[in-house]
């Protein structure tokens, strides 16, 4: 196992989206970085290396010459890089700095980005666009062992702030409510809360009735709840639990349970999985689906 922070030339590649084939092109031609090597002469990069060849990416795909950029020092790129998200549209630009946030725990930058993307696109897009893709990516660099632990939970607290917030600005009165009734959950041991968050704020912004139960919930105390406020729809993330040995078993009995609403699954441990369910479950593969079925829902 590598150390945390190093780089291969494939990390790099999927990374910052620049074919390893042409890093070393560019590397030979303009040493725009140069590969560290351990005692086995194995090559690798650094974090300052990534960090340099997601902006050198950014630039170059917003239409800078890698020859002019070759010239530049590290603070003219730097500069440049940031004028140039104050200016672009482009949703991969926006992704490959909060990259870089995230290895130098620069709350300042992750500020800047999503505040010039939510006033672009608004919030939505940019969690669609911007945020889920950042997410995958930042995926990668955890089962690559190329960021820690500290470094994650850092950048899912600030996305996570920001669902709440937009989500308290969507605040409706009950009373006044029009939309379905949905109850969200996460099962037994599943703390991963993004997904869920976020799929609050897309109900609650389409006008439905929304009752939150958040992390680790038994099924005991999910019957309950629903016992109570018998809601067409319930929505859950399965991430990491239940083990993927045991979620086709929670799936049925999750859907016998509540057989009389539909209940809406995704998370890592459903999606692009061939389970078999119970007739009211249904695994969605991506936010929109869940965006589909609401505004579906709405017209019935």
């Amino acid at each position: 196992m590598r150390d945390t922070n190093t780089y291969s030339i494939r990390d790099l590649e999927n990374l910052t989206g620049i074919r390893a084939h042409t890093i070393r092109m560019w590397e030979q031609r303009y040493e725009l970085v140069t590969p560290k090597r351990t005692d086995t002469n194995i090559r690798y990069y650094d974090s300052e290396d990534l960090k340099y060849m997601l902006n050198v990416a950014l630039l170059n795909n917003n239409g800078v010459r890698i020859s002019k950029i070759a010239k530049m020092s590290e603070d003219e790129v730097y500069i440049k890089v940031k004028e140039t998200l104050s200016k672009t549209s482009d949703y991969q630009s926006q992704i490959g700095a909060l990259t870089t946030a995230t290895i130098d725990i620069n709350e300042e930058q992750f500020e800047r980005i999503m505040s010039t993307s939510i006033l672009q696109f608004g919030f939505e897009k940019t969690m669609l666009n911007i945020i889920y893709p950042f997410l995958s990516r930042i995926g990668m660099l955890w089962t690559t062992n190329a960021i820690n632990p500290a470094q994650e939970h850092f950048i899912t607290g600030l996305i996570r702030q920001k669902i709440i917030v937009a989500i308290d600005g969507q605040y409706r009165d009950k009373s006044s409510g029009t939309g379905k009734k949905y109850i969200l959950f996460l099962p037994s041991g599943e703390l991963h809360e993004i997904s869920l968050l976020f799929s609050y704020y897309l109900l609650k912004v389409r006008g439905n009735q929304v009752i939150y139960l958040g992390q680790n919930l038994p099924l005991k105390d999910l019957q309950e709840v629903h016992a109570t406020h018998q809601p067409a729809t319930l929505v859950t993330i399965i991430t990491s639990s239940p083990s993927a040995n045991a979620v086709e078993e929670y799936l049925f009995e999750i859907g016998e349970r509540f057989s009389d609403s539909d209940i809406l699954v995704s998370g890592f441990q459903v999606m692009g999985q061939d389970y078999k369910t119970a007739k009211n479950v249904f695994v969605l593969q991506k936010p929109q689906d869940l965006i589909a079925y609401a505004e579906e829902q709405a017209t019935e």
